[in-house]
């Protein structure tokens, strides 16, 4: 694979696969590998100049293996995201019959939003958690299991047939993805943003994640997602995972991870980009850049004057 390629969550045909080619409109090389570490390990070898790796879902929410490849591995940032429905159907080599199937293979995230309808409709069926959802449908073409619940492309790509269509038990569950790349400038902002970063703490204390939320809140940024994950040192140390509205160079949150840089033992910075779940932030008063700068014209002339 050249360094010009994009790696993502593999074989061809899963969710992952889909959101690649939405993102990358460019022509790049895409290449499937068999699992988000490997994808993003592609990344930090060389191999890839980016991967497309799912982060969160509607339903299970974030997704560890990204999580924590972005939290305690090399640094890696995030360019670009986007959304997908996730639509499962439940395949079988043509001709099978339902009363035929004994064994269903698909991803744990998978599983896991079709588990109620498994159990209703398959009670006997042994379930087979393998690498992505598009690989339990290989699997299935190949005979080693006896149906896959994957999306459609998978099913078009590896010739099963449709058993049932659209079989999660919340309907509208969506997959956020997001494009990984090694640390460089932020894209231009676009007055709709997301930023991400994680946050160490310094000491467990009391009020330890007011303070880091405060930092926040007094500046009007916005949180769209915080989860607490391990840092992998020792038991009960953690890091929190953030997602914030707005860009490294809007004012408020460059003033904000300027002050976390201040209390935390340290603040890993994964990317700005342009926000994509069809909402749009909205501005507290007073912390708009030109209020950060009316305010810092105000502060110069107390310093210069002695007082107004």
């Amino acid at each position: 694979m050249t360094a010009d390629g994009i790696a993502f969550l593999g074989p061809e045909g899963t969710f992952a696969h889909a959101a690649a080619q939405q993102l990358t409109t460019d022509g790049a090389w895409l290449r499937p590998f068999p699992s988000v570490t490997q994808a993003i390990d592609a990344v930090h070898d060389g191999l890839a100049a980016a991967a497309v790796v799912p982060l969160e879902n509607s339903v299970e929410g974030a997704v560890p293996a990204t999580l924590d490849a972005l939290t305690t591995e090399h640094p890696l940032v995030i360019r670009a995201e986007t959304y997908l429905p996730v639509v499962f159907d439940l395949m079988v080599r043509p001709g099978t019959a339902r009363a035929a199937v004994r064994s269903v293979a698909t991803h744990p995230h998978a599983e896991a939003q079709v588990r109620r309808y498994l159990l209703d409709r398959l009670p006997d069926a042994a379930v087979h958690l393998v690498g992505s959802t598009a690989a339990g449908a290989q699997a299935v073409r190949a005979g080693e299991y006896d149906a896959a619940v994957a999306p459609v492309l998978a099913g078009q790509l590896y010739q099963l047939q449709t058993l049932d269509h659209d079989v999660a038990d919340n309907a509208g569950a969506v997959t956020r993805f997001v494009l990984l790349s090694p640390p460089a400038p932020p894209p231009p902002r676009t007055g709709n943003d997301r930023t991400t970063l994680v946050t160490f703490l310094r000491e467990n204390h009391s009020g330890a994640l007011l303070q880091i939320l405060t930092e926040f809140a007094s500046r009007g940024v916005n949180l769209t997602r915080i989860e607490s994950r391990p840092t992998k040192e020792q038991l009960g140390q953690y890091c929190f995972s953030i997602d914030c509205e707005g860009h490294l160079a809007d004012a408020r949150v460059a003033d904000t991870l300027a002050a976390l840089h201040r209390v935390c033992a340290s603040v890993r910075y994964l990317g700005s980009y342009p926000r994509q779940d069809g909402r749009q932030s909205e501005l507290q008063p007073g912390t708009d850049d030109p209020d950060f700068q009316a305010a810092a014209v105000w502060l110069a002339a107390v310093r210069d004057r002695g007082g107004l």
